[in-house]
């Protein structure tokens, strides 16, 4: 049984330069700014806040920027690697890499746009034979922006 101290800190939360520990992308991909709790092998919380200053809205579009929603799936599966990686109790490492193997079920509630704060919340549902499933949604204010369900595989680089 471990400790409420214990609890407290599996739940905690994560600043920019632990990110930057578990996840190798860095500008302009990296997507993932704080997380708000981890819970290894059940959840993760995490916030991406979308900036006018952000490099794909000049193209995506000029008139009426929103946030593409395969950054807002990215941003989801980067939340889900450090929940993997927490799991495991590990750092990534040089000789491996951590791919998207699949996407289903993918559904867009609403355009993210500038001066949004996506709230993304990844859920395992599953880790076999280094395959790791998950549910996961990203919220603006309370409301539904995305959900997917991702698999995800750790594999060693070549």
């Amino acid at each position: 049984m471990t400790s409420p101290s214990e609890s407290a800190a599996a739940a905690s939360g994560m600043d920019i330069h632990q990110i930057l520990d578990y996840l190798p992308h860095r500008y302009p991909f990296l997507l993932v700014d704080r997380v708000l709790e981890v819970i290894p092998g059940e959840r993760i919380l995490a916030l991406k806040n979308v900036s006018m200053n952000e490099p794909f809205f000049p193209g995506h579009y000029p008139h009426h920027p929103v946030m593409p929603g395969v950054l807002i799936v990215e941003a989801m599966a980067q939340a889900a690697a450090i929940l993997s990686f927490k799991t495991l109790g590990q750092l990534p490492d040089a000789n491996s890499v951590y791919y998207f193997v699949g996407i289903d079920n993918t559904r867009f509630k609403r355009p993210v746009v500038p001066g949004d704060q996506l709230l993304l919340e990844a859920r395992l549902n599953a880790n076999k034979r280094g395959i790791w499933k998950f549910s996961a949604v990203a919220r603006v204010g309370g409301e539904l922006a995305a959900e997917a369900d991702l698999i995800c595989a750790v594999r060693p680089t070549a």
